[in-house]
């Protein structure tokens, strides 16, 4: 008897759907941390097809018998992707796109370096780059726009410096934006005089006034920065970064990426500023888009500068600079304000605070503002660098994520003791007395300030030490963290201070399958060794997103 049509369609809905098979990467030395930051041993990672883990196998754990697809990694060590908790994706990128002066160890080399790139790029109307530092080139003092001259003619030129508070102009980049004996310095900002007049170098908010001169990039510009960033920081074994500092032209640019199907990491995105948030969000965080490959759910913001341009805001004078005391870019009513007007939204705040009074004014206000505005809002403060001790339990009071960025401790040591002097260094780049405070810490690279390579950042997370071993024992070894929790801060602690932890951030029953494969144990290598680690694959969400050239295919998809 045949059965009416809608009996007979109701019966097919009852039958059993196939099933999607699971896929399976096996043969690994897989490791990686629980929630609780306890190392956990595998040896293969059943995934579903939407690119979440399923199950980790132990050895000798029966694996599925018809997986969908199976990838044999022979045996090569597995750990999960890491987390950037600070860095500038399109910095990054266009960094890498311009002139670099970052190997340079001295003045005369970086004009042998620029009159390299002039001579190979003579069609640019400006030359752009940066990476440069005075310090490391020992000499004592800025460089000068009659340096800057000597090695690009008239050529506008426009060069930032290491740590992103600082440029430096040539004469005639300083014509084409109109600069004259009689501009002044902003506030929040300072034009370095010589003879007094503008000699060339622009400190934080001063340096907005060369910047708006620059021709602006194009989209296409935009999407080759991001495409390079992108496979730099994939080739590093980074499969996530918060993005500090992101701009309506960066959004778009991602958000281009992901409709074209080229996002292949994740972005935990933090705005320019509350404006952009508001045009971004409308009246909220976005949703995570992109099979949870972006978001912006934070907005950046800055109350100092940078130690090594002296704009970093202290309770006392500069040690080296009596009667400086840096730059404060925000008033108390005009830093509280703005975080009332995000966090009616719900936005999470990411506010840069270098020296021990910045730290202080965002403690205050967030004490402040967190009387009205409760619940889990995961107050960060970037950088975090000289606290005073008085101020540190007030982290975990508070509830603020300490975001600290291990290699700038191993870079700025023998500065640092020069601009602060030895008795205000009990707080700084403290990461241990901040643990032990109770505070929440994450750890990242504040790449291309620095290298976006986390295996550095994660060696001078125990050893206190830089890439030589200096100083022997560890500069304030008092702060070292143990290898696990160093490791913990790239990865489960960088998720979680960007409301991500149930995403990715570990390898676990319900995770993002984000790993990498490289060729070592981790948790056995010396700490050079460490800091050499190879990146042979990147995955994430299930699928291959990077394989170093010239090793062997993995058979993944």
């Amino acid at each position: 008897m045949r059965l009416p049509v809608s009996l007979a369609l109701i019966a097919a809905l009852l039958l059993p759907a196939p099933a999607l098979a699971d896929a399976l990467v096996d043969n690994v030395d897989g490791i990686t941390l629980d929630e609780q930051g306890e190392v956990v041993r595998f040896t293969g990672i059943v995934m579903s097809p939407d690119g979440k883990v399923v199950k980790l196998l132990k050895r000798g754990e029966k694996r599925p018998e018809r997986p969908d697809w199976r990838a044999d990694l022979k045996g090569r060590v597995v750990i999960p992707g890491m987390v950037d908790a600070h860095g500038h994706v399109m910095n990054l990128g266009f960094r890498a796109l311009a002139l670099d002066l970052s190997a340079t160890r001295s003045l005369a080399q970086a004009q042998d370096a620029i009159r390299r790139y002039s001579a190979e790029n003579p069609t640019r109307r400006w030359i752009t780059g940066g990476g440069w530092n005075q310090e490391v080139w020992g000499l004592g003092r800025f460089p000068t726009a009659a340096e800057l001259d000597a090695a690009t003619g008239d050529v506008p030129t426009w060069l930032v410096r290491a740590d992103g508070h600082a440029g430096w102009a040539n004469s005639a980049a300083l014509k084409a934006a109109g600069i004259t004996p009689a501009t002044k310095s902003p506030a929040g900002g300072r034009i370095e005089l010589v003879a007094g007049k503008p000699g060339g170098v622009f400190v934080d908010a001063a340096m907005e006034l060369i910047e708006k001169a620059l021709p602006q990039p194009t989209p296409r510009d935009r999407n080759a920065a991001f495409i390079k960033a992108q496979d730099i920081l994939l080739s590093m074994g980074v499969t996530a970064s918060a993005d500090m500092g992101t701009s309506v032209d960066d959004w778009l640019t991602y958000r281009r990426m992901g409709d074209m199907g080229l996002l292949r990491m994740r972005i935990m995105s933090y705005s320019d500023g509350v404006e952009t948030a508001l045009r971004v969000g409308g009246s909220g965080p976005t949703p995570w888009l992109y099979a949870d490959r972006l978001r912006m759910g934070g907005i950046k913001l800055y109350t100092d500068g940078a130690l090594g341009s002296r704009g970093a805001w202290l309770k006392s004078p500069y040690s080296d600079a009596p009667g400086n005391r840096g730059l404060p870019f925000l008033t108390d009513a005009q830093l509280s304000n703005l975080l009332v007007r995000g966090a009616m939204d719900g936005f999470q705040f990411a506010i840069h605070a270098i020296g021990d009074r910045a730290n202080q004014q965002v403690l205050d206000a967030i004490t402040e503002v967190g009387e009205t505005y409760k619940g889990d809002r995961r107050w960060r403060i970037e950088h975090a660098q000289v606290v005073d001790p008085v101020d540190l339990p007030r982290f975990a009071k508070l509830g603020v994520i300490a975001s600290m960025q291990p290699v700038h401790q191993s870079s700025d040591r023998t500065m640092a003791e020069a601009r602060v002097g030895a008795a205000r260094l009990t707080g700084a780049y403290a990461w241990k007395s901040m643990l032990d405070s109770g505070a929440r810490i994450a750890f990242g690279s504040d790449y291309p300030v620095e290298s976006p390579n986390p295996f550095e950042g994660w060696a001078t997370g125990f050893t206190r030490q830089d890439a030589q071993g200096q100083p022997v024992g560890g500069w304030r070894p008092e702060e070292a963290l143990t290898r696990e929790r160093s490791w913990r801060a790239f990865t489960l602690d960088g998720a979680y201070a960007g409301f991500a932890e149930t995403k990715f951030g570990h390898l676990a029953p319900g995770m993002r399958a984000d790993f990498i494969v490289v060729d070592r144990d981790p948790l056995l290598a010396s700490p050079s060794e460490l800091r050499a680690t190879v990146v042979i694959e990147t995955w994430v969400g299930g699928e291959q997103v990077y394989r170093r050239p010239g090793s062997d295919a993995s058979g993944g998809r």
